[in-house]
C-alpha cells in the first residue's frame, strides 16, 4: 500500500455501564494493537478521561499507519478511571482497522462486550485518512526582456525552483526545459506535487533562479525572485509578474532596474485521490474465487496431493484461500463470494467444466463468507472427478462479463485463481486478460506445488506488458505469487500466511487507482452528516 497512509481514528461511546455510586462513570478508552503474526497485544495509546458521562466523545485521536494488505487487529478497552488510580472495566471491542476504513463513510459502531450479564453500550469509530497534502499543481511561466548573456545570439534561459527548509536552506524541486536563443521565453506547462513545492506549508518561501544554459554546464546566473505557494495560487485570477533581480548587478550599478521579468501565465490545482478515498466514497470490492481441480494436482485422498487436507492441516489451496480472503472480506459489504472450480468432470453426466459453482448452484454460485467458500470447496472435492485441461480463460471472461456491467467506479472485482500452474489455454488466457485490463478488475494468481511457473510470470506483466495478437494490456491487472515461497520451515503458519496475503494484495490499491484515473472517475464524496 502507499507508504505513509495514515488513518486517524476518532472514538465515541454510547450508553456505557454506570459503575459509580455517586456520579456517572469517568470513561477512558485504551487502544491495543495486535503484534502481527502473534496473539500478543501491545498498548498503542489512550484517550483523555472524560468525567461523569455515559456518552463520551473523545477529543484525543489515534493515528495509525494503514496497510490495505495486512490484517491490523485492534482492541478497544473502555475503563472508568477513579480518582485514586483504581479502574472499573466497562467493556471491550475487537475490530480490524480495514473493517473501519471499509465500512460506510468510514464509520463503524460495535457493541461493547465483556461484562457478564450486562449490556455495555456501544463504541463508535470514525476513520479518516490524514491529508498529507495530495494536491498536484500545474503551472506555466514565461519571461520578458531577460539579460543577454551569450556573446553570439541571445540567452538560452531555464528556471530552477527551490523549496525552503525549516532551517533556512533550500532544496531543488524542479527545473524547466531550456528555451533556446530568446530573451522572451515561454516554458511548457509542468506539474509538481504541492508537497514537493512547499511541503504542504502554503506560506513557505519558494525561490526561483533564472539561468542561461551553456553547453559546458557552467550556466550563467541571470537573476532570481521569491514567491510562495499562496502567492502563486492567487494567479488563478490574474497574471502575476515577478521582477528578476541579480543582487551583484544591483550593488554595482546605480541605474539597475532588473534583469527582466517572469510572468505566471496559469496555475491550477488538482487532488490526487487515494485508495481510501474510493473505499470511503462507497466503492465495493467484489471477490470471486476460482480453484484448480485438474488431475495434475494428484488424487485428493492421497497425502501427496495438493488438495489433500489432513485432520491436522488445511491443504495449500485452503490455506491460500483463507489468507487472502480474510482480508478482502472486510471490504466486501455483502460478504457473498462467487466460487468456481475448473478442470474437472462434474456430476451428474461427467461433463468437463471450466467454471462449475463450488456450491453446485448455477443460479447463485455465491458462498457466505470465506468459511462458506471453504465448505463448498471441500464438498466439491468429494463429488467431482479431477481431470483437465487447465483453462483459465472461461472464469476470467465470466468475471470480466460481470465487471463490464458496472463501470462507474462503484464496483471493483478481484478474482483469486489458485492453481498448480500447468496452464493449457495460454493464448486464450492472454486474450482474456488483455480484454479485462480495461475493466474494473484485478486478478490474483497463487501458484501451489512444485511446478515451474514461467507462464504465470509472463501473465503477471510486471517485467513486460502483456500483449495478445498485437493488442497490449491497458494496465497491469495480474499479480502472481508462488505459494511455496511462503511456507517456512519453522511452521509458523500464521506469520507466513500474513506475508502471502500482504504480497498478493499489495498491488490492488494501485491497480484500482489506475482504473479510476484512466476513466477520470472521482471518488464519491461521503455524504455530509
Amino acid at each position: 500500500s502507499v507508504p505513509g497512509t495514515k488513518v486517524e481514528l476518532t472514538v465515541s461511546c454510547r450508553n456505557l455501564l454506570d459503575m459509580d455510586t455517586f456520579s456517572k462513570s469517568d470513561p477512558v478508552v485504551v487502544l491495543f494493537v495486535q503484534v502481527s503474526g502473534s496473539s500478543e497485544w501491545k498498548e498503542f495509546g489512550r484517550t483523555e478521561v472524560i468525567d461523569n458521562t455515559l456518552n463520551p466523545d473523545f477529543v484525543r485521536k489515534f493515528v495509525l499507519d494503514y496497510y490495505f494488505e495486512e490484517k491490523q487487529n485492534l482492541r478497544f478497552d473502555v475503563v472508568s478511571q477513579h480518582f485514586f488510580g483504581a479502574q472499573d472495566f466497562l467493556g471491550q471491542a475487537f475490530v480490524a482497522l480495514g473493517e473501519v476504513v471499509g465500512s460506510q463513510r468510514g464509520r463503524l459502531e460495535r457493541p461493547l462486550t465483556g461484562v457478564p450479564g450486562k449490556r455495555c453500550g456501544t463504541i463508535l469509530l470514525l476513520a479518516e485518512e490524514l491529508s498529507n497534502c495530495r494536491d498536484i499543481v500545474t503551472m506555466q511561466l514565461c519571461a520578458n526582456k531577460l539579460d543577454k548573456k551569450d556573446f553570439f545570439g541571445k540567452s538560452d534561459p531555464f528556471l530552477v525552483f527551490y523549496r525552503s527548509n525549516e532551517d533556512g536552506t533550500f532544496t531543488i524541486c524542479h527545473k524547466t526545459e531550456v528555451v533556446k536563443n530568446t530573451l522572451n521565453p515561454v516554458w511548457q506547462p509542468f506539474t509538481i506535487p504541492v508537497r514537493a513545492l512547499c511541503n504542504g506549508d502554503y506560506d513557505r518561501t519558494v525561490k526561483i533562479d533564472v539561468y542561461d544554459w551553456d553547453r559546458d554546464g557552467s550556466h550563467d546566473f541571470i537573476g532570481e525572485f521569491a514567491t510562495s505557494y499562496r502567492e502563486l495560487s492567487r494567479a488563478q485570477s490574474q497574471f502575476t509578474v515577478y521582477e528578476v533581480l541579480n543582487p551583484r548587478k544591483k550593488c554595482k550599478k546605480k541605474k539597475y532596474v532588473n534583469s527582466g521579468t517572469v510572468t505566471l501565465l496559469s496555475f491550477s490545482v488538482e487532488s490526487e485521490f487515494t485508495f481510501v478515498d474510493y473505499i470511503r466514497g462507497g466503492t465495493q470490492l467484489n471477490f470471486t474465487v476460482a480453484i484448480d481441480f485438474t488431475a495434475s494436482n494428484g488424487l485428493p485422498s492421497q497425502p501427496t496431493s495438493l488438495h489433500y487436507a489432513s485432520p491436522y492441516q488445511l491443504s495449500a489451496y485452503a490455506l491460500a484461500l483463507k489468507a487472502v480472503g480474510e482480508i478482502i472480506q472486510d471490504y466486501d459489504s455483502d460478504k457473498l463470494f462467487p466460487a468456481y472450480g475448473f478442470g474437472a468432470k462434474v456430476p451428474p453426466d461427467g461433463k468437463i467444466s471450466h467454471q462449475f459453482p463450488l456450491n453446485n448452484n448455477v443460479e447463485n454460485p455465491s458462498c457466505a463468507g470465506i468459511e462458506g467458500v471453504l465448505e463448498s470447496y471441500l464438498q466439491s472435492l468429494r463429488t467431482v472427478q479431477l481431470y483437465g485441461p487447465t483453462n483459465f480463460a472461461p472464469v476470467i471472461n465470466q468475471v470480466a462479463g460481470t465487471a463490464a456491467q458496472v463501470t462507474d467506479g462503484s464496483q471493483y472485482h478481484v478474482l483469486l485463481i489458485i492453481t498448480d500452474g500447468v496452464i493449457s489455454d495460454m493464448l486464450q488466457t492472454k486474450e482474456a486478460i488483455v480484454t479485462a485490463s480495461s475493466l474494473p478488475m484485478s486478478i490474483i494468481i497463487v501458484g501451489v506445488g512444485p511446478a515451474e511457473f514461467e507462464a504465470m510470470e509472463e501473465l503477471d506483466g510486471d517485467e513486460v506488458r502483456l500483449s495478445s495478437r498485437g493488442r497490449y494490456a491497458e494496465r497491469d491487472i495480474v499479480q502472481f505469487v508462488p505459494f511455496r515461497d511462503y511456507v517456512d520451515d519453522s511452521g509458523n503458519q500464521v506469520l507466513s500466511m500474513a506475508r502471502l496475503a500482504k504480497d498478493v494484495l499489495a498491488e490492488i490499491p494501485e491497480q484500482l487507482l489506475s482504473y479510476m484515473k484512466t476513466r477520470d472517475i472521482k471518488p464519491r464524496r461521503a455524504d455530509p452528516e
